[in-house]
Formats: C-alpha cells, structure tokens, sequence
C-alpha cells in the first residue's frame, strides 16, 4: 500500500424520509440564517423546495432561496449568490438537487466568506481561499458525488474557460440522501449519472501504481454501478438500485477509491472542453472520449486494462493485449447500451467537428500550453488532439 492522507469529513444521513432531518444537522453545524440553493426547478414541481423551506422555518432558521444553478454551473450566477448570501446575512449554505447546485453553494460559500476577493481567482489559483462557509446537501441525483467530495467546478461563459477546485473547505458538513428524492429523474439523467459515478472511479482507478485493496475497492464498485445502471435506466423508481447507485456516487468521488495512488482525470479534462464550449452534459462529455483515450494510453499499461476486463467485467482471454482491448470494448457498449454518446458523430450537442475546432479544444485543455494532463500517461496538447480526433467520428 502506498502513502496517502485520506479525510472524508461529511456526515452522511442515509435513508427513506432523511430530509425530515435538515433543521436538525444545520443547527448541529452552527447555521442560523440559510441560503437554499437549488437547480432549474425539480425540486420546485416535486414539492421538496417548499417542504424543506417549512421544516427550516418551523425550527426557526430564516431561509433565502437562490435557484437557476445549470448543469455547468457558471461564474457569473455564482457571483450572483454570492451577493445574494451577503445582503442576506447568510452563515449556512445548503444545497438542493444534484452536483450542480451542490457546487454552485460550494463556490457562493467560499465567495461568501471571502468576500473582498473575486470568486474566480480561487478557481484559477491565483488565490487560495482559507475560509467558507458551512455547507450542507440534499442529494436528489445520484451522479457527481460533490456531496462528500472535496470539489467544485464552475465555467466562466465570458472566456469559455471551465475550471475545478480542489479544497477541503469544499466538504459538506453533512449529505442527507433519501433515494426516493431521485425518483422524477429522466432515464437519460440517470444515464449520465451512472457514467459520471463510474469516470470518478475510473479515473483514479487508471493510475500507474498498483494498490490491491484500493484496486478492488474501486473494481466491486464498478460491478455493482454497471449491474444497477442497467435496472436504474429501465426504471428509475427501483429503490434498490437507486439506493446503491446514489451511495456510489459518494464513495466514487470522496477519494476512497483512489487512495495511495495519483488520481488521472484526464478523461474529465478532456470533457471539461467539450462542456465549455459546446454546452455538453457532463457525463456525456465524459463518455464521448473515454473510448479513444482508453486506446490511446492502453499500450502504456495493458496489464492494467486486462485486470479491469477480469474484474471488472469477468472477461478471460490468454492474450493480454487482447483482455485489455475487450475490457475497453465492453465498456464502450455499456455506455451505448445506457444511450450515451461514445464519439463526437453520437453527440447531440457536438457532431463532427473541423480539424480547427478540435485543436483549439486541445489549445484550451492544455491550457494554452501550460500544463499536460495525467498520470496513466501523460497527455501534452498534441496527444490531446489526437484524443479528439479519434473521437470525431
């Protein structure tokens, strides 16, 4: 096993009716004045806005509600409720829904208590913040696990930029999870749920250190999403395979299934791009690459990728080159078989591009040529475009 500091600090709430329990967990974590955060409006037609609004205010804890956060959440609406919380007096922020209102009260908590300091610079690492407010989550979609992670990622539509931050302050205090709460989600929402849960795993699992307990952890997770995705996208009221797949989430993306290993997440670098420019869901931007990133940096390590076809999905094959092929081929068709993109042509919201397009994406993964991306194997910007041409199709 290797060295590793592992802090995973959010109290979870688990069960049916557990949003009954808000009042009660943000008192424990000294909130007195709440900014609710919410999305484009679920939460608002499924009643659960209104019922947590009145449990909070039964208990005494005068609210505020802030909603519009998007699937990509954006800058400028988080400087919105930045303002918003600060003429309120807010000293609690919880968000309502899935990943992108739980990031959205992320940033607005850190741009609340630092508040001389333009949000963005956080983001771009100009600052580092050092103080937040509290934050809370009802999770309503089992996906981006930002309800016990320690991230946030915001999109700046002025520059097209999409940017992630990574802090401890990030943390919820406590993620109350009632897997009825995902009951209204669209199949293809659930979709792009399973694909996002299984990336966060996938991309810590791709590293190039072995760890074996780690290894498996992540291995038992990918089985149990895959065979539940499959139930879920068929029905998305099936208790059972919600529950899982909304537990999963969290643990996909609160680091346990990475540790002692250096995290890839160049598949999530490369869908952060095609999020910012063209708008794309997220776990859609992530299953329209995985494909040709998996061929490219497969040759790096094939023993990695046969393990992952053992274990994962119970392959055998003598050849390693081939049981690694087969392993890539296999989840390629299940992120099909889930009705997701797996190149640009399948995309809704991309479609072919032009050689230009696809290198001005690579120009921005790179940074404008100031980072590379992974640790599988380390991606400079022409490898980046490679990536993306072989997923133009």
């Amino acid at each position: 096993m290797q060295s590793f500091t592992y802090l995973s600090p959010t109290e979870v709430v688990f069960g049916k009716d557990t949003q009954n329990q808000t009042a009660e967990y943000i008192r424990k974590y000294g909130g007195s004045r709440i900014l609710l955060v919410y999305g484009g409006g679920s939460v608002v037609r499924s009643g659960l806005l209104k019922q947590v609004r009145q449990i909070l205010e039964d208990d005494g804890l005068p609210c505020e509600e802030f909603g519009g956060a998007m699937p990509n959440p954006t800058l400028e609406h988080v400087r919105e409720g930045i303002r918003l919380g600060l003429d309120f007096s807010a000293d609690f922020i919880l968000g309502i829904g899935g990943g992108s209102a739980i990031d959205t009260a992320k940033a607005i908590a850190i741009g609340c208590a630092n508040a001389k300091t333009d949000v963005w610079d956080f983001w771009c690492r100009k600052e580092i913040p050092i103080h937040a407010l509290p934050v809370g989550a009802i999770l309503t979609i089992p996906a981006a696990g930002s309800e016990t992670s320690n991230s946030s990622v915001l999109t700046n539509a002025a520059t097209g930029s999409k940017r992630g931050l990574s802090s401890d302050l990030n943390r919820p205090r406590f993620a109350i999870m009632n897997p009825e709460l995902t009951y209204t989600l669209p199949l293809y929402q659930v979709a792009c749920g399973v694909t996002d849960i299984m990336m966060h795993t996938l991309d810590r699992y791709f590293n190039p250190i072995d760890n074996e307990l780690t290894d498996a952890i992540a291995e038992a997770l990918l089985r149990t999403v895959i065979a539940k995705g499959r139930i879920a996208i068929q029905n998305s009221q099936d208790y059972d395979a919600m529950s899982e797949l909304m537990w999963a989430g969290s643990l996909s993306h609160n680091g346990l299934t990475g540790l002692g290993g250096p995290g890839d997440f160049a598949v999530h670098q490369l869908g952060h791009e095609l999020s910012a420019m063209f708008g794309t869901a997220h776990g859609a931007s992530l299953s329209t690459v995985w494909g040709s990133w998996a061929l490219a940096v497969c040759p790096t390590k094939p023993a990695r990728f046969a393990r992952f076809a053992r274990n994962v999905w119970g392959l055998q094959d003598k050849d390693e080159n081939a049981l690694a092929l087969a392993g890539i081929r296999a989840t390629v068709a299940y992120f099909s078989e889930l009705g997701m993109p797996v190149c640009f042509g399948k995309n809704a919201d991309i479609g072919i591009q032009s050689d230009d397009v696809l290198r001005d994406l690579a120009y921005r993964c790179s940074f404008q040529r100031s980072r590379t991306i992974g640790t599988f194997k380390v991606l400079d910007e022409e490898h980046i475009y490679e990536i993306y041409r072989q997923a133009n199709h």
